[in-house]
């Protein structure tokens, strides 16, 4: 099944909804960066956030999740947009544990249970939102319901999955998040809540076949009202060109010493793992361009 996310509302637009199915894009994230099971699990998860949050933006806006915790993977960061592209990234994706107490993946022992979880929103101003919230459990669903209820005031409960495979390829990923609007009453809230702490995982349900939708029916029965899917997946903006435009801004002096000590110039994008090579005749090329660019401005 492609991967791909659901919008909507229920009893009356008094609660807001939203589901996703992540296997694809976790899997693709978890193969660029040859990672263990337990950091597959906790990057997963915070990718399948980052993506139901991206649904939350308008068109052309973006946000970047970081998850800073103080264990062994490091930051956690994701990006993503209104779109459904995604992409994400550990500084350590060699992280791997034995189960936890529940039989689950130990990702708070990979995440870390003390640090901060940030959102940034470019949302086409000057200025970026920035939200920030200490961790609270490191488990990152438990963290992302605690962003929503304190920094940005909507009571939510946010359930995240991610099951790996032996060979670890990702079986199953998503999430669903579930929001509690003002004119809400608190019996039906209540209910909610009850429903959602008797439910399977939501990563059990997507190994069994469950869709975005009857996801979201388990939690809310048949009061859900789809406004809109659209598709998601692991995608990097990086390019040959971005890397040699920031090359060039680096200034010829330095594109020169390159030149001479190392004879070119390789990098490698944090996200998605692609390694761009730059020989010196290419380094040569942009160094012209660099001059040219440099003389023009005076």
């Amino acid at each position: 099944m492609e991967d791909y996310l659901v919008k909507s509302t229920a009893y009356n637009g008094k609660i807001r909804a939203y589901a996703v199915q992540t296997t694809n894009m976790v899997n693709e994230a978890a193969r660029r960066h040859q990672a263990w099971p337990t950091a597959s699990a906790a990057l997963g998860r915070a990718m399948s956030a980052g993506s139901m949050m991206g649904a939350m933006l308008k068109g052309g806006d973006k946000l970047t999740v970081k998850l800073e915790g103080n264990g062994p993977m490091g930051p956690i960061i994701v990006d993503s947009d209104s779109s459904g592209d995604t992409r994400g990234y550990a500084h350590n994706m060699q992280v791997h544990f034995d189960l936890n107490d529940k039989g689950k993946l130990d990702v708070a022992q990979a995440v870390g249970t003390e640090g901060v979880l940030s959102v940034v929103k470019d949302l086409g101003m000057k200025e970026h939102f920035t939200g920030s919230v200490p961790i609270v459990s490191g488990e990152v669903g438990e963290d992302f319901t605690y962003y929503f209820a304190t920094s940005e005031q909507v009571p939510s409960s946010v359930g995240l999955g991610v099951l790996v495979n032996p060979d670890n390829s990702i079986m199953a990923a998503g999430g669903f998040i579930i929001q509690v609007m003002p004119d809400a009453e608190e019996e039906l809230a209540a209910r909610i809540e009850q429903q959602i702490g008797a439910m399977p995982p939501v990563s059990k349900l997507i190994e069994k076949g469950k869709t975005p939708e009857e996801i979201l029916h388990v939690i809310l029965g048949d009061e859900v009202k789809v406004l809109e899917t659209t598709p998601v997946s692991f995608s990097c903006h990086c390019s040959s060109e971005r890397v040699a435009n920031a090359l060039m801004s680096l200034g010829t002096d330095e594109l020169q010493d390159m030149i001479e000590k190392d004879g070119g110039a390789e990098t490698q994008c944090h996200f998605c793992n692609e390694v761009y090579q730059f020989s010196a005749g290419d380094l040569e090329e942009l160094k012209e361009e660099a001059w040219n660019m440099e003389n023009n401005m005076q």
